[in-house]
């Protein structure tokens, strides 16, 4: 993968794995982390965003949402760490 690919990304869902609240106590439903694992042109980090199950669709999270915080694994607060 290193050599072949210019984007790597994971999607991370914590409703997924049964992880019902964030670390700060926020409910984790319909929240979803992109992570951007590789770039070979550009910064890596992490996008929380919004889930909607119904129509697999991803959109930007509300203000209210991204002040909350959002706890995963290597994940962020909801911005690009610009980590790589």
């Amino acid at each position: 993968i290193e050599q072949d690919a210019d984007v790597v990304c994971f999607l991370y869902r914590p409703e997924y794995y049964g992880i019902t609240t964030t670390d700060s106590g926020a409910s984790t439903a319909g929240l979803a982390e992109i992570i951007i694992g590789k770039q070979r042109n550009g910064p890596t980090g992490s996008v929380a965003m919004r889930f909607i199950k119904d129509y697999a669709r991803f959109e930007n999270l509300s203000q209210g949402e991204f002040q909350s915080g959002f706890g995963a694994p290597g994940g962020g607060a909801g911005g690009a760490s610009g980590a790589g």
